[in-house]
């Protein structure tokens, strides 16, 4: 009887394989259970490399120098975590990994019951822009404009957002824009840590789906979920990281402040200001 089930399930289209990790996780199923044992109780923490890319100012292109992901491996790395994989994250990649295109994504975050704050927020907030664009910018979460419109960075945040992109010849025709988290959190607050980790392996195949040639992190969230940059974002800000994905290349990542931090501190502006054109030089060097 076991063996029927198996064959029959080898034979699950995307669709019906994504359908049926839906059903599993709104009945509460979120282990999943290898065929060598594992124990649950040992929680030592693999150990990671920095993946902070050692790009020299000196080069007109950012060249990757962080640790890749292994690409032979079906399961998360957790490279930029630092912690050893959960079941209920695997069922997670799982659901993420099952979406073939953009649309695809989209539906499933839509139906997924996993992230708390999909039940005080008002919509979805997927994205905004070009996919297949050069450049993708990455934020923390959506705000109260976000959550009322649908888009991400439609309020102040993004009126500057659009600002800084038209300063070095950008628009939302020329980029792709979407957040970790892709509800809004009570109040505009941060998400938490626990958060950003639910939603992770979502925003991770987002950007394996709009595969850019550049990544820009907005916001400590951001920097810390998807670059594992340790120490502040007023200290990673500036730096190139090396993006690591699975089974594709590694994509030149920028850290930059968020345009709502640069709302309360004007001064800072003028970081923001060098981040955008160290971008520029990188996009007008590898033309």
């Amino acid at each position: 009887m076991s063996s029927t089930k198996d064959t029959n399930a080898a034979h699950l289209d995307a669709a019906q394989a994504a359908e049926a990790l839906r059903w599993w996780l709104r009945a509460g199923i979120t282990d999943v259970l290898d065929d060598a044992s594992h124990n649950r109780f040992d929680n030592r923490l693999v150990e990671d490399g920095d993946l902070r890319g050692a790009f020299s100012p000196s080069r007109s292109v950012p060249q990757s120098s962080g640790r890749a992901a292994d690409a032979g491996s079906g399961a998360p790395q957790n490279l930029r975590r630092g912690n050893s994989v959960d079941p209920a994250e695997t069922s997670t990649y799982a659901l993420a990994q099952a979406a073939m295109d953009l649309e695809a994504l989209r539906s499933i975050l839509a139906d997924f019951d996993g992230c708390a704050l999909k039940r005080t927020a008002t919509q979805l907030v997927f994205a905004d822009g070009v996919p297949g664009s050069r450049v993708m910018f990455v934020g923390e979460a959506p705000g109260g404009d976000e959550d009322r419109i649908g888009r991400p960075f439609v309020g102040r945040a993004g009126q500057l957002l659009d600002r800084m992109l038209s300063a070095i010849g950008l628009d939302r025709q020329k980029v792709y824009i979407a957040n970790v988290v892709p509800w809004r959190p009570p109040g505009n607050r941060t998400p938490t840590p626990q958060e950003a980790q639910m939603c992770l392996p979502f925003i991770e195949r987002q950007i394996d789906l709009a595969n850019p040639e550049y990544l820009v992190c907005l916001g400590g969230s951001a920097v810390r979920t998807l670059l594992g940059a340790e120490g502040g974002v007023m200290r990673a800000r500036g730096s190139w990281f090396a993006y690591p994905r699975q089974s594709a290349r590694q994509i030149p990542a920028l850290a930059m402040l968020h345009p709502a931090f640069l709302l309360r501190q004007p001064a800072h502006k003028k970081f923001a200001w060098a981040d955008m054109r160290a971008l520029a030089g990188a996009l007008k060097a590898s033309r």
